[in-house]
């Protein structure tokens, strides 16, 4: 077996880990208080999932190695393309995303998955700022608004604040500069009271997702794990014995 991908919470189910066994995709919902066992081996390309099927590689970049990797045109876009694709010319939304305690990133989505992209990221609050007709217009804003707001948060820095809130102030400060259209307001339903431990594994009791955070509470630490660095592990049925970082709680 080997988890091949994910789904983030994003839409109206809960997030999943794909895992592929003899070809096969399964979904496995990673819903509140579920548990998973699953013991983490060598890890290799993930290969490539189409119509819930598995196509295996044996390369030993992961997730993904340079045949299976796909390349984002608008990655790092800044509005200067000939939009070279399709998605490029639908109506664009540029929007504010913020992250507990104070940190907030400028981005921009296509109109229809707005809200769906701010989920996908993990934010805690939101802001619609602007909707314009293409993704070189968006881009083009979006590159202005870079010296106020980052335009990227790593997700370490996500898991470092996971059990933290938004500043009001800092927020209030922001909605009054950009005067937005709409804003959203994200609870994940953690409620965490510190801040859980980063590890890669995948066998414990699930807490929740945020974003593409997966929080796990096993032996009474609660860890987190970007779903990202699971994909590509070969794994077994039962978790794998080797000693994992504990949290001072633990042992109170």
């Amino acid at each position: 077996m080997q988890i091949v991908g994910y789904d983030t919470a994003a839409g109206d189910g809960p997030a999943a880990l794909l895992v592929s066994d003899d070809g096969v995709v399964e979904t496995h919902a990673l819903v509140t208080e579920t548990t998973l066992a699953f013991g983490l081996k060598e890890r290799h390309c993930a290969g490539e999932v189409e119509d819930g099927a598995h196509v295996d590689c044996e390369r030993d970049s992961a997730p993904y190695c340079q045949v299976h990797t796909s390349h984002w045109p608008c990655a790092r876009c800044t509005g200067t393309c000939a939009m070279p694709t399709e998605a490029c010319h639908e109506e664009h939304a540029v929007y504010l995303a913020a992250f507990a305690p104070t940190t907030v990133k400028v981005g921009v989505t296509r109109s229809w998955r707005l809200e769906t992209r701010l989920r996908e990221q993990g934010a805690d609050r939101a802001a619609h700022v602007r909707t314009v007709k293409n993704g070189r217009i968006a881009r083009q804003i979006e590159a202005d608004m870079t010296d106020r707001f980052p335009d990227r948060v790593r997700v370490p820095s996500k898991v470092a604040s996971l059990h933290e809130t938004v500043d009001e102030s800092r927020w209030n400060d922001v909605l009054a500069e950009v005067n937005p259209l709409e804003t959203f307001d994200f609870d994940y339903g953690l409620d965490l009271d510190s801040r859980p431990v980063p590890e890669t594994m995948a066998s414990g009791t699930v807490v929740g997702t945020q974003g593409r955070v997966l929080v796990l509470e096993r032996h009474g630490t609660t860890y987190a794990v970007d779903l990202r660095d699971l994909v590509g592990y070969e794994v077994t049925s039962a978790p794998a014995g080797r000693s994992l970082q504990s949290s001072f709680g633990s042992f109170t």
